[in-house]
């Protein structure tokens, strides 16, 4: 099917052909014709995918031209808002629509003023917009349709109440899309309290990390966790790296750690930084200016990151599916990309939890080179450790890692 099938407006046609894309993707082309034929959608699909063209393209056909708030859309960070933001922004540049942008960590000021200007279309965190929702800056009464991205996010944030108090300010004749990656009960049981009869789209439900990634889990002491990570960064030189931290302070202590070991060449990226420095620290990394950005899960899912080469979980994540969310940051577009995942034996139960997840035992390895001065335990149940050589990490005497091509 090409775009031109899916009998949206001209002018969105045109914005979609500047961007290079002449077909839909598999989400897109299944969730489109039912939107604009007004009805709910419930969306299920992997991220990068195409979920936010899925909603924004049809959402933008259906608005047509400037008039007053008539759409809502719920995210959970303030780094997916500018990103949906910034879609609308693009596929509807030939349109007389606006946009408005709430989110916390800043100002009231542009805020309340896109309000006031009649923003088509608001996307917004719900800390904030309750925020002013409180402060009676805006009604939601007239919106038309309501859409929530990355609605399993909210749901592990802990949003779920302010997503419920922010969904009864709406009419309830309305349309409703419901978009994310899984689809945990949780988000059937608000589903079947927001949507009328809605449409269930699921496309491309992968619950198991990309043949493109090589993944292993790296046995070792506490005590030598962070020797260990140095130790591979030392390896892969300035290639493009995500670590990711189960906690802010953590990662605010391992950035801290780098540094004093030599490594400037980092930004650490989690919700207690102010907007400015997030957007800065994300910028940065997308733009090549630093090699590693040290963050929470804030970044493993929903954001455009292309490009990144090497995933390093300092600790097995809490959540099982965050272990695929995590180590699909690399391994993109065709790509190949190395994760690697740091686990002491009290972590079992975590890693047992994802292999069931993903269907599969993830191999044990040993890191060439290092010096573990307390030999890890590698009798660990699953596949053995193994020091076989996967894609320049192990054996032949190979260089850790891959070179730029």
């Amino acid at each position: 099917m090409q775009f031109q099938e899916l009998n949206l407006r001209e002018e969105i046609l045109m914005a979609v052909k500047e961007r290079g894309y002449d077909e839909p993707t598999p989400i897109q082309e299944k969730s489109i014709p039912s939107i604009l034929l007004g009805r709910d959608i419930i969306g299920s699909a992997q991220t990068g995918t195409g979920k936010t063209a899925a909603f924004a393209l049809p959402t933008l056909h259906l608005l047509k031209k400037h008039s007053h708030t008539r759409c809502l859309i719920l995210t959970p960070t303030r780094e997916l808002a500018c990103q949906i933001e910034e879609n609308f922004a693009f596929y509807g540049k030939h349109l007389d629509l606006g946009l408005g942008l709430i989110y916390g960590g800043v100002g009231y000021g542009p805020q309340r003023q896109a309000i006031k200007n009649g923003a088509d279309v608001l996307i917004a965190t719900p800390g904030r917009l309750l925020d002013l929702l409180s402060q009676k800056a805006l009604r939601l009464d007239r919106i038309e349709i309501l859409i929530l991205d990355e609605v399993d996010r909210m749901l592990d944030m802990g949003f779920i109440e302010d997503v419920r108090k922010i969904v009864r300010q709406c009419p309830k004749k309305r349309q409703t899309l419901f978009f994310s990656a899984t689809m945990p009960d949780t988000i059937n049981n608000l589903a079947e309290w927001a949507l009328h009869k809605p449409i269930e789209i699921s496309i491309g439900m992968r619950v198991s990390p990309a043949d493109t990634v090589d993944h292993a889990l790296y046995p070792v002491d506490a005590m030598l966790k962070f020797d260990l990570l140095a130790y591979i960064l030392k390896k892969i030189e300035d290639e493009s790296t995500i670590i990711f931290f189960q906690t802010k302070a953590g990662a605010d202590r391992i950035a801290k750690w780098l540094r004093q070991h030599g490594k400037q060449n980092i930004a650490v990226m989690h919700s207690d930084h102010n907007q400015r420095d997030r957007a800065k620290a994300l910028q940065d990394f997308k733009d090549g200016k630093i090699s590693t950005l040290i963050a929470t899960d804030i970044a493993s899912r929903g954001l455009d990151i292309r490009g990144v080469q090497h995933v390093i979980n300092y600790d097995v994540p809490q959540h099982s599916e965050d272990y695929v969310h995590r180590i699909g940051r690399t391994g993109r577009a065709k790509s190949e990309g190395e994760a690697y995942t740091l686990f002491s034996p009290d972590q079992m139960d975590k890693v047992q939890a994802i292999e069931n997840l993903i269907g599969q035992e993830i191999p044990r390895r040993l890191m060439e080179g290092f010096k573990y001065r307390i030999p890890p335990m590698t009798d660990i149940p699953g596949k053995a450790a193994t020091q076989q050589k996967k894609r320049g990490l192990m054996g032949r005497g190979e260089k850790f890692g891959r070179k730029r091509r």
